[in-house]
């Protein structure tokens, strides 16, 4: 795959702030019309790597080029080339979604025709034709966000850049939003989505690069780097914890796995396992000839959490307050 077939290449990305290294060597290449996910904890520099790239910042090193087009050299044609999606609203919640457009075009200088051409175009891409006069601020928090990305879109962008998009919406606004990013995807428009909520990056990405210190850690689909962790595992959770100990070893024979995991809080055993079928079959044997109640008994894939404390060695933000703030 050559330069031509992506939308963004980057080469070797360094940004000092002081003695701090935000970025430190980074490389990320995104082939066009795919969704690529940038993962990592906070202070890994996802939003400096996104400021970067959207023009925002000036790199200290490092090749940068979104479209086609070198961010240093030619920063007005990738403007002229992208959205941006920020962590925060950027309309006015006393106008109607149809106004908050038609300003964002006339701002763009699309001029008053076009301006409101494109604002009816997207309010009935984004299932928001239908509101009227309603103020923005009686909107349902999907709805706002989708205005949010409609407005990002006003130019019809080749890349648009997400930076965390569906933090503090509930579970109905981000699956709107996220059918919304896969209705963009399938026009053409490449994505680059920085998120907390690893389901999202899960749900939507091609591609996933985890960000650590200034650099990518590990890069892959969400399928091979939760390969990495050794394919399928048996969970199980008993019902007496002070059966615990005995059960771990009661299913690492069952399963013939090397090691278990167990987590005393939540009574569980967790053990990788190589025949999903048989491993289960064996292990509901032998629980019952150990005479210990299991609670629930599950087969599980690994997940992008598990993956993500392995490669950075720290569970993510929104793991521990799904509401949580953004990196």
């Amino acid at each position: 795959m050559t330069d031509t077939d992506h939308a963004i290449v980057v080469e070797g990305l360094r940004k000092t702030y002081g003695r701090k290294h935000a970025l430190d060597g980074l490389d990320l290449t995104v082939p066009r019309g795919t969704v690529h996910g940038l993962l990592g904890p906070n202070g890994a520099g996802k939003t400096t790597t996104v400021r970067v790239l959207a023009t925002l910042l000036r790199p200290d090193a490092g090749r940068v080029e979104v479209a086609g087009r070198d961010v240093v050299s030619h920063p007005d044609e990738v403007r002229r080339r992208i959205g941006l999606l920020g962590q925060h609203a950027a309309v006015d919640e006393e106008l109607s979604g149809r106004q908050n457009l038609d300003m964002f075009g006339r701002l763009y200088h699309l001029g008053a025709r076009r301006a409101a051409a494109r604002a009816e175009e997207l309010l009935e891409r984004f299932a928001l034709a239908d509101t009227g006069r309603k103020p923005v601020g009686r909107y349902s928090g999907g709805m706002r966000r989708r205005l949010d990305l409609a407005a990002a879109l006003i130019l019809a962008p080749e890349v648009l850049f997400l930076d965390e998009p569906t933090t503090g919406l509930d579970p109905r606004g981000r699956t709107e939003v996220w059918e919304s990013v896969r209705s963009l995807v399938d026009g053409g428009t490449t994505v680059l989505l920085t998120t907390q909520y690893l389901e999202e990056a899960d749900q939507l990405a091609d591609r996933i690069s985890v960000v650590d210190t200034g650099k990518v850690i590990a890069a892959g689909t969400p399928d091979e780097l939760k390969a990495r962790l050794g394919g399928d595992r048996i969970d199980v959770v008993v019902r007496d914890a002070g059966r615990l100990a005995a059960a771990a070893s009661v299913v690492a024979m069952a399963a013939r796995a090397a090691a278990v995991t167990t987590d005393p809080d939540r009574r569980l055993i967790s053990a990788p396992v190589t025949d999903r079928m048989g491993a289960l079959t064996e292990t509901v044997r032998a629980l019952a000839a150990a005479g210990i109640e299991a609670a629930d008994i599950a087969l599980r894939r690994p997940t992008l959490d598990e993956v993500f404390l392995h490669v950075t060695g720290a569970a993510p933000a929104g793991a521990e307050a799904k509401e949580g703030a953004a990196a």
